[in-house]
């Protein structure tokens, strides 16, 4: 028998949560290195954040980067996942509707286990940016009919994110992801949920429908604990920034150590052992493996 895909694999751990009581956490990464300590830490699965991307790359999350950059950047995090399913961004497809059927095969053939295309016009911006606005829902159902038809069997899966939350509010939010999970997606990302009573209405408005939630205000709490959202239908939770903002305050203080003292001493205690650096990278493994080929 073969193995299964990634999609399939990430389904079968969606249609657990409910039983588990824990909807699938998949914290968001940026590249290789936090791929693999994402890992490390036990993740089941990964979230490749476009936001996140953007700004490794010294850029905001206003739609700039195009489909090769987000390619390169998430083949990388495939690599680092070590088999963990990734969950990539996918922003709006990166320009009409032959655009993203380009873009969601050559994210399959990266080993994406799922994607998430937007309603927001081309180019996007940050969903918890002011003056986000949607396309016509009908834009939108044609970019699923487009990325149905592009996806090969097994996968990854096709996941609607509205933005309409902010823009339009929650019923009409609501709607539009009926209507695209009628034109052929596999779940339902209703971006912009940040408090109790959203979630839940949300969850009654869409009975029985698979659900993403972006855990954007985790810094702060979630809403509701994980059995509760499992339970109305959020089998997946995803963290885009959280681990980015954490490192982007680590790296400032070293930098702003270094320049005032010339060395990082008074950070000694927060730098990572090399051990942790290059153990988890595989140094020591692939080393050997380099002395074994040697070796004949």
């Amino acid at each position: 028998m073969a193995d299964p895909t990634p999609a399939q694999g990430l389904r079968a751990m969606l249609a657990a949560a409910p039983a588990v009581g824990r909807p699938v956490l998949a914290p968001g990464v940026w590249d290789g290195l936090s791929a693999r300590l994402a890992v490390h830490a036990s993740a089941p699965a990964l979230h490749a954040s476009g936001g996140a991307i953007a700004r490794a790359a010294g850029l905001p999350d206003l739609g700039i980067l195009g489909l090769a950059e987000m390619e390169a950047r998430i083949t990388e995090i495939v690599e680092g996942a070590s088999g963990a399913p990734v969950i990539a961004d996918a922003d709006t497809g990166y320009g009409g509707l032959l655009n993203l059927a380009h873009a969601v095969r050559r994210y399959a053939r990266a080993g994406v286990a799922a994607l998430h295309i937007e309603d927001q016009p081309f180019p996007k911006r940050c969903g918890l940016l002011d003056g986000v606005q949607v396309a016509p829902p009908e834009e939108m159902e044609a970019r699923i009919r487009a990325a149905r038809a592009a996806c090969p069997d097994g996968g990854p899966l096709i996941i609607a994110r509205t933005d309409a939350v902010k823009a339009e509010g929650l019923e009409a939010a609501c709607a539009r992801l009926r209507r695209y999970m009628a034109a052929g997606a596999d779940m339902a990302f209703p971006e912009g949920l940040e408090d109790a009573e959203a979630i839940e209405a949300a969850a009654a408005a869409l009975p029985g429908v698979p659900m993403l939630l972006n855990a954007s205000m985790s810094a702060r709490g979630l809403p509701l604990p994980p059995a509760r959202l499992a339970s109305l239908g959020f089998t997946l939770v995803i963290y885009p920034g959280d681990a980015q903002r954490a490192a982007i305050a680590a790296m400032a203080e070293t930098f702003a150590t270094l320049m005032r003292d010339a060395d990082s001493r008074a950070v000694a205690d927060r730098l990572a052992p090399a051990s942790l650096r290059d153990g988890v990278v595989g140094t020591a493994a692939l080393m050997r493996q380099e002395e074994g080929w040697a070796a004949g």
